[in-house]
């Protein structure tokens, strides 16, 4: 194999094993705030017929699907997100799934974008949605489970800023023509919390609107007041324990993805600048615009690894995962090794995490695995310890050692930390 061929592709990662127990931790935060409130799991497969993602997006997303033909000569393309995936399982499987069904799916999906610093080809996305229901108590509900995947993530206070889609459409609808269309104009509008308005401005005269007219939008969009739709979304929230600062009415807001038909919002960290965590909205049509199968829905995508970002940056991680508890070590001879298995085999039928060591080596070295991977405790196994059918055991942060039996050495390692068992 070449050198050049040794690393990863550009943006794709690798996450060694300290990062990995971060993502677990995070998301095992997140999965207890989703099924606190009733969504249940689900996954998808990493490709789909390629027919059934692109038209769903709009036409700059269907830029970033990555698509090819396979060997069968079918047209198939990687998961662009979760949502239209998702809304095939639902008409696939409709007479197994309850009318009213919530899920959550945390899973990878991809895009062939420009790799930059926070920007990769192939990310985790999590999202919930609750399927079934135009109430609009199912939209507080979705509002109020994200207020409590961050809580549950240990942060302070967040941010929903939210707006209603119909409100755009019947603001911009006049300004559309046959050379731009609502949708394309809504994709530019997305764009204002992370452009200059002189910028959105020039995109619009390039989609073909005079500056006139592209102005007159941007004027539009800071009159637009919050509809009675959303003040009643606002109030049911609010009852069900989030905080108002936490919900922002934001006219300027959009979301691109054409799908969304009412509600939409994006979620911001206040304590870690304007960029967005996660968003989403309702979407009644997307699943019988797939099927005929007529499903509303509303639901959330949150960036998983911005949120493991943020979450590090923040110290919201807690640092005390060590996976093993234990080493067992041992001398070099044909007796020490065999009752280093015996040993291992009974430690690990009571549930005590334990790893043998693989390799003839020196005491010393095996003892310094220990140490560098931050195992707390190593049993030692040599010709006295046989003899005396006992186990030395080192706490390998205060270097005390101990001579104990198996039943002493299983009561003292359980009652030293259940969380490592």
């Amino acid at each position: 194999m070449s050198p050049q061929n040794l690393q990863t592709l550009k943006g794709f990662r690798d996450f060694l094993p300290e990062a990995v127990r971060q993502r677990q931790y995070v998301s095992n935060k997140i999965k207890e705030a989703f099924e606190l409130y009733g969504f249940e799991p689900l996954e998808t497969p990493t490709l789909e017929y390629a027919s059934l993602l692109l038209g769903k997006y709009g036409d700059e997303a269907d830029k970033l699907v990555y698509t090819f033909e396979d060997r069968g000569e079918r047209q198939v393309g990687l998961r662009y997100d979760q949502t239209v995936p998702t809304a095939r399982v639902l008409s696939q499987y409709q007479n197994e799934l309850p009318k009213y069904f919530r899920r959550y799916q945390i899973q990878n999906v991809f895009r062939a974008d420009k790799p930059q610093k926070g920007r990769y080809r192939e990310f985790t996305q999590c999202d919930c949605d609750i399927f079934g229901s135009e109430s609009i108590l199912a939209d507080a509900e979705l509002l109020a489970t994200i207020d409590a995947v961050f809580k549950n993530l240990g942060f302070k206070s967040i941010v929903i800023e939210f707006n209603d889609r119909s409100l755009l459409f019947d603001n911009l609808n006049p300004f559309a023509n046959e050379k731009i269309d609502i949708f394309s104009i809504i994709q530019s509008i997305d764009k204002l919390d992370k452009q200059t308005p002189e910028t959105v401005i020039e995109e619009l005269t390039e989609k073909g609107l005079s500056r006139k007219t592209a102005e007159a939008i941007l004027n539009k969009i800071n009159k637009i007041e919050i509809s009675d739709n959303l003040l009643k979304i606002e109030q049911k929230t609010l009852a069900l324990g989030v905080d108002q600062k936490s919900l922002v009415f934001n006219p300027k807001l959009a979301r691109g993805l054409d799908y969304y038909t009412d509600l939409i919002f994006e979620i911001k960290i206040p304590e870690y600048g304007n960029s967005s965590v996660g968003g989403g909205g309702r979407y009644n049509n997307l699943i019988e615009d797939l099927s005929g199968y007529k499903m509303p829905a509303v639901g959330v995508g949150l960036g998983f690894d911005r949120i493991v970002e943020i979450c590090q940056a923040m110290n919201l991680i807690e640092k005390d995962w060590t996976n093993t508890m234990l080493l067992i070590s041992f001398f070099e001879n044909e007796d020490c090794q065999n009752k280093a298995m015996e040993l291992a085999k009974n430690l690990r039928q009571a549930g005590i995490k334990t790893e043998l060591f693989p390799a003839v080596e020196k005491l010393t070295k095996q003892l310094k695995v220990a140490e560098q991977k931050k195992i707390p405790f190593a049993i030692i196994i040599g010709e006295n310890e046989i003899k005396a059918n006992k186990f030395t055991l080192k706490n390998m942060q205060s270097g005390e050692q101990k001579l104990l039996n198996l039943a002493e050495i299983k009561t003292k390692l359980q009652a030293f930390s259940p969380s490592f068992l």
